[in-house]
């Protein structure tokens, strides 16, 4: 046995394993504390989804405690412009005011072990106050998965400058909401997993959207694919961009 294993090692070419590892998808559903019913059906999705509650919804509270109890990944869905509402964060607001909105909005998302931007295309653009909120949640020790719902977001950028848990999403699933639409976006997570090693997801609570998971996510496991929690993902990427977002791991500045 010790022959064959070492003959497999010295066969391999120079820089690769003798045991690759599977791909890994990691997967977000954003949008939730709005609808119980909606709620309890990403609750029952099985695995490590991780939950990222809004917190100007009646069921946040309730829904975070209920998710943390079952094991899964709480994250508090900051809004941001152009998102309104009394937590978003808005430009033009001082420091001391997006302070204060994010605390208040930790308070109305009990557990929350992450951030994730709720909209942002406006306020993930500000380098200045994603430097802020990076520093902030480095201090709190929460991780931040940048939405990436603009080309131009600073988010992920500025959490790498200071090496803030992190990571950015790869794939929404339900831009298009048809049926057939999200399914091929989930073959395409897939794919894209095979291809460089990893794929983080996010949907939302759509009934087309969770009945393709209740479908697909039992399945994941006989096609050879590892699914894994988000800081699971955080800690395999260990903050480099994937080549869409970035080069030689760093993120590129926006155009």
């Amino acid at each position: 046995m010790r022959f064959a294993a070492l003959l497999l090692v010295l066969l391999c070419p120079p820089g690769t394993f003798a045991f690759e590892q599977p791909p890994r998808l990691a997967l977000v559903i954003d949008d939730l504390g709005q609808q119980p019913q909606r709620d309890q059906r990403v609750l029952a999705l099985p695995g490590p989804v991780a939950l990222a509650i809004m917190p100007d919804t009646p069921n946040a509270a309730s829904l975070a405690r209920q998710a943390s109890a079952a094991g899964k990944t709480v994250m508090l869905h900051l809004p941001m412009a152009p998102a309104g509402g009394a937590y978003a964060w808005q430009p033009g607001l001082s420091r001391e005011q997006l302070q204060q909105r994010l605390d208040a909005a930790l308070l109305a998302v009990p557990h929350a072990q992450g951030v994730n931007n709720h909209m942002g295309s406006r306020m993930t653009e500000q380098a200045q106050a994603m430097g802020w909120l990076m520093q902030d949640l480095q201090r709190r020790h929460l991780f931040f998965l940048d939405s990436r719902t603009s080309p131009n977001t600073r988010a992920a950028a500025a959490a790498q400058e200071i090496g803030l848990a992190s990571l950015s999403r790869d794939i929404f699933l339900d831009n298009d909401q048809a049926p057939e639409a999200i399914a091929e976006r989930f073959r395409a997570a897939i794919a894209l997993a095979r291809k460089q090693g990893s794929a983080v997801i996010i949907g939302h609570p759509y009934a087309a959207t969770l009945a393709v998971l209740e479908r697909e996510l039992p399945r994941l496991k006989e096609q050879g694919i590892d699914w894994i929690a988000i800081e699971q993902m955080i800690a395999l990427r260990a903050n480099r961009a994937m080549p869409a977002h970035g080069k030689d791991g760093t993120y590129r500045p926006p155009r």
